[in-house]
């Protein structure tokens, strides 16, 4: 079978058996337009043959949307987990609480992303999974290894996953209050590099989003980005300056604000160093009249 059969052979089955569930509400929207030619493809691909995936890319680049396009494209319900040093167990697992029933107080389990992901065949996606504590994220090995089962600490229930139960992970290498994470658990995934958009693509994209936007200021948007690209691979900008997601924050102000303010306000006023500001603004101003 051709991998375009494979793929859509099991976008078929998923559809039909999210159907008959009552989670349409966690199923994200599409729109993730990809940078590299096989990439989408590869990505559903391993999807299909149950491997654990893992985005690594910088922060804008579309980790999320990518994401979300594929909980869209599966009609899969999408569980999101964001990750920090306070997670623990209760919030991947899901925590025990008092209910009144009948007159009387039982005690009741709320299963959390995790559980749930597990149970109804759905996707899990933990954000930025390298900002949580190192300790933490071992919980999740058995869910992540050719087990794909869990016994839930809370409750001794022995949890074997649903045959389409997918976990997506994204991680920002290198950021401020990051730990690389550990080979046990990297070991388990297969890592798939995500860059920022650039060229035709991101012009497609910009009209797409933005219809109504003049040709100019697309074109403007377009020349801008090309040179924050250059100047992050100078080591001038850091890697958020080319944020898509800034880009395309400051096109829509600019259709309603002069656009020199839009960049300030969409990219430039978010870094922290000035020098960067101000590199920004003089990248704009010889776009801008």
């Amino acid at each position: 079978m051709s991998t375009q059969s494979l793929i859509l052979q099991s976008q078929s089955t998923r559809k039909q058996r999210t159907h008959s569930e009552d989670h349409s509400a966690l199923i994200g929207r599409g729109g993730y337009m990809s940078p590299l030619p096989h990439l989408w493809e590869d990505l559903l691909l391993s999807v299909v043959l149950q491997k654990n995936i893992l985005l690594k890319g910088p922060s804008g680049s579309g980790k999320t949307k990518l994401a979300e396009s594929i909980s869209s494209f599966f009609a899969q319900p999408m569980h999101s987990i964001n990750c920090s040093v306070d997670l623990d167990a209760e919030a991947l697992l899901g925590f025990k609480t008092l209910v009144q029933e009948n007159g009387q107080t039982n005690i009741d389990f709320v299963e959390g992303p995790v559980i749930q992901a597990m149970r109804y065949g759905h996707i899990l996606y933990i954000d930025e999974i390298n900002m949580a504590k190192p300790e933490t994220l071992p919980i999740l090995h058995s869910v992540l290894d050719h087990r794909r089962m869990l016994t839930n600490p809370f409750t001794g229930e022995v949890l074997h996953a649903h045959n389409d139960f997918t976990v997506i992970a994204a991680i920002n290498e290198g950021y401020i209050g990051t730990s690389p994470l550990n080979e046990a658990l990297k070991n388990r995934f297969i890592s798939f590099a995500i860059p920022y958009l650039t060229g035709e693509p991101l012009r497609e994209l910009f009209v797409r989003e933005y219809p109504k936007a003049s040709p100019n200021l697309i074109k403007t948007m377009l020349h801008l980005s090309e040179d924050m690209f250059i100047q992050v691979q100078n080591g001038l900008l850091s890697e958020e300056a080319a944020s898509i997601r800034s880009l395309l924050d400051a096109t829509e102000l600019a259709q309603h604000i002069d656009p020199l303010r839009a960049i300030r306000y969409a990219i430039a006023e978010k870094l922290d160093d000035e020098s960067e500001k101000e590199l920004v603004m003089e990248l704009a101003n010889t776009w801008i009249k």
